[in-house]
């Protein structure tokens, strides 16, 4: 049975098809790319005006928050299985290998995946997920990270079945993806989709992963917006002050990318 069952999206369907059982977005213009050195050092540099290796500072602060929100929702590093999907150059396998993790990476980047293994001394495959079977390591790790990774994976069914195959019963999954719940698409979807990367070719937010996760066997135990962007929010929501449009935000995971950890049940 598949996971998905996709129709037009009643609103925009130039741009989306909108998924029947869990509200997930198709976004029927997105085209492939190659992710190798190039595409991972110019798109960081463009998003945050630094390259990724200046950044390494703060990478690995954020590193150690998400750390520290694995650990508050009862994940205990010690010992435990830690599998990252899209590694980079390893600062966050670095810092859960230092907390207490056996760490284990998959990336496309040669660069990263030679930075990763020779610097920092990582267990990094140079690989795609879809490439690893789905029988290999079922029930294999106690955790699976993926920041604004699975966006861009085209075969939406092969990509979930792995991530529910291969994280066992009591096991965490950590995602960091945009968010179709947030202020740009919700008031203001002509420039959602001026500026829509053209290799996202899924669209998330915390109510259809949710109904995704459930449909698996996860619950949602931590949830929160990564950007606070009143600014762009053209509705009601964007007159609000600061503090309680932050408050409304936290509540509702009303955000253009959230942070998700969910847990897989043992039954």
């Amino acid at each position: 049975m598949s996971l998905f069952e996709f129709i037009p999206h009643k609103k925009f369907p130039e741009y989306y098809e909108e998924c029947q059982l869990t509200g997930v977005l198709r976004y029927l213009p997105a085209k492939h790319r190659e992710y190798g050195d190039s595409y991972f050092m110019e798109e960081y540099k463009s998003q945050y005006k630094k390259s990724y290796y200046e950044d390494e500072p703060n990478l690995r602060v954020m590193a150690k928050r998400r750390l520290h929100n694995l650990e508050s929702v009862g994940a205990n590093p010690m010992g435990k299985s830690l599998l990252e999907i899209g590694s980079a150059a390893g600062f966050f396998l670095d810092e859960a290998k230092n907390a207490g993790y056996q760490t284990k990476g998959l990336e496309l980047s040669p660069k990263e995946v030679e930075y990763s293994k020779s610097t920092l001394g990582l267990d990094v495959g140079q690989t795609s997920v879809l490439s690893v079977e789905s029988l290999l390591w079922k029930n294999t790790f106690d955790v699976i990270a993926a920041f604004f990774v699975i966006e861009h994976i085209e075969d939406i069914e092969g990509i979930w079945k792995r991530l529910g195959d291969w994280i066992r019963p009591g096991g965490h999954l950590y995602l960091a993806v945009p968010s179709s719940f947030g202020p740009s698409f919700q008031s203001n979807p002509k420039e959602w989709f001026l500026t829509h990367p053209s290799d996202h070719f899924f669209d998330y937010s915390v109510h259809s992963l949710k109904k995704l996760l459930s449909i698996l066997g996860f619950e949602v135990n931590y949830v929160r917006p990564m950007s606070y962007h009143s600014y762009r929010d053209l509705g009601p929501r964007g007159k609000l002050p600061e503090w309680l449009y932050r408050l409304y935000a936290n509540q509702f995971a009303y955000g253009d990318t959230i942070e998700l950890i969910a847990r897989k049940l043992k039954h």
